[in-house]
């Protein structure tokens, strides 16, 4: 076994608790803005399109449904806040890509990668489109993404384009850093938060109806959807319900909720942003099978998550699990590694969310109800810009439109479903062990991945 870069350069132990010790146990983003509030459903309601879940999936469905055509009634229900879940936890990083990028795409669909890499840039364009045309305060940045090779068998994977260490370093200056390839077109930041926060005013503006604390129980016959305080029948119902159980039996067992770590420092100083240069603002990811994405605010905080994919016996979402702290000293750590210029610098917040993935590792998207509701779910973290591409492959089921992307195999085509438990249990760790193990003998894959591989299978960190 080899030691990684996080092991061979750890930081002191006492540095690590010290940076951790005045964070709070709640999503940076939720703390950063203000969230109007939302009525309760109290009584049967009627609509031309329900939409359950009020992220990013559910009112970019609102939104562009009433572009669509403006005289269609919609109605948002979302069993919390607008938002609080992951469309307010994520790193906030929108990319152009509908296939989890274009390795896992080509393994897939190659025949349709051409058209799917044009639908995903046209899609994030279309997003910035939206955000300029409704004077949206997202903190959109389109700077672009820096994968970065932190291990030598990393190099050779990131390609013969790939940057050297020093033209790497001269970008972010991080010690860790063997090469690293730029994407300047494909990837842009945004502050998820405001970006719900943004949505629901948009929808809303439009004439869209967004009723919290609203929990639906189930679809009936209507088709309608059951309320604890009411029902709303709908002539077409659209589900984005990420990694809560599904409503539809099919779904059932199609993803797991996976939980994912992330801190957030206080805001650098101009010194110790000068110590890192990053002046371009990239995003930026390393990798591992087991990865690391961090990012700058708009206040120049640095959020640092990811490497750490925890799954809990039982597909369940519950709030205890938000609190893991070994995976937040573990990704502490790995921070101070990084960047060992910025010891002494402390995290002001630390948090959790649950990624809804699927075994294909993009979304899945259908019908059900003789075509009166469809789904999109199964995002596996990279929802922040494909949710609006799944937005629109909704409508275009519901509304019987042929579209370019709804004849796509990557539409068409469902995942294979996870074993029931307690299969899924040991699958899903037996899997990360393998990830793990892969990434301590430079990057060779043992028999349980190679096959997962050959099945077009697997789990993402």
């Amino acid at each position: 076994m080899v030691a990684t870069v996080f092991e061979r350069q750890a930081p002191d132990a006492a540095a690590v608790q010290a940076a951790l010790a005045p964070s709070k146990l709640t999503p940076f983003w939720l703390d950063d803005v203000a969230r109007p509030s939302y009525p309760r459903l109290d009584a049967d309601a009627d609509a031309d399109l329900a939409i359950v879940g009020a992220g990013y999936s559910g009112l970019w469905t609102a939104i562009l449904a009433k572009e669509r055509n403006p005289s269609r009634s919609v109605i948002v229900l979302e069993a919390r806040r607008v938002g609080w879940a992951a469309s307010g936890r994520n790193g906030g990083f929108c990319e152009a890509s509908l296939t989890h990028g274009e390795d896992n795409g080509e393994r897939r669909w190659p025949e349709e990668m051409e058209t799917l890499t044009r639908l995903g840039l046209e899609n994030l364009d279309e997003l910035e489109a939206t955000v300029r045309r409704y004077n949206m305060d997202v903190d959109f940045e389109r700077n672009g993404s820096l994968t970065v090779a932190v291990e030598p068998y990393q190099v050779e994977a990131l390609g013969p384009d790939a940057m050297t260490a020093e033209q790497v370093r001269a970008l972010v200056h991080s010690p860790t850093y063997m090469a690293g390839f730029l994407d300047d077109e494909g990837s842009a930041l945004v502050h998820p938060a405001k970006l719900v926060v943004e949505l629901a005013r948009v929808a809303v503006q439009l004439g869209v109806q967004i009723f919290e604390f609203t929990p639906v129980r189930a679809v009936a016959d209507g088709p309608t959807l059951v309320t604890d305080r009411g029902r709303v029948t709908a002539r077409k119902i659209a589900l984005g319900t990420n990694a809560f159980p599904a409503l539809l039996k099919r779904n059932r067992l199609m993803t797991v909720p996976v939980y994912d770590y992330v801190l957030a420092t206080e805001p650098l100083t101009e010194a110790q942003l000068g110590s890192i240069g990053w002046e371009g603002r990239q995003g930026i990811g390393d990798a591992g099978n087991q990865f690391h994405y961090y990012r700058l605010t708009a206040d120049n905080r640095i959020i640092f998550g990811g490497y750490d994919a925890i799954y809990h016996t039982g597909r369940k979402v519950r709030r205890a699990y938000e609190d893991r702290p070994e995976s937040y000293e573990r990704l502490a750590a790995h921070f101070l590694t990084t960047f060992p210029q910025l010891t002494g610098i402390t995290f002001t917040h630390r948090w959790a969310g649950a990624i809804d993935t699927c075994t294909r590792f993009t979304a899945f998207f259908g019908t059900a109800r003789g075509g009166d509701v469809a789904y999109a779910v199964g995002y596996t973290g990279l929802g922040v810009g494909a949710t609006r591409f799944g937005a629109n492959v909704m409508l275009d089921l519901l509304d019987g439109e042929d579209s370019e992307r709804v004849r796509t195999r990557m539409v068409r085509e469902r995942p294979t479903p996870f074993p029931p438990e307690p299969l899924a249990t040991v699958g899903i760790n037996a899997t990360r062990w393998s990830l793990n193990r892969a990434d301590h003998r430079d990057g060779r894959r043992n028999a349980l991945l190679k096959t997962l591989d050959a099945l077009k299978l697997g789990f993402d960190s």
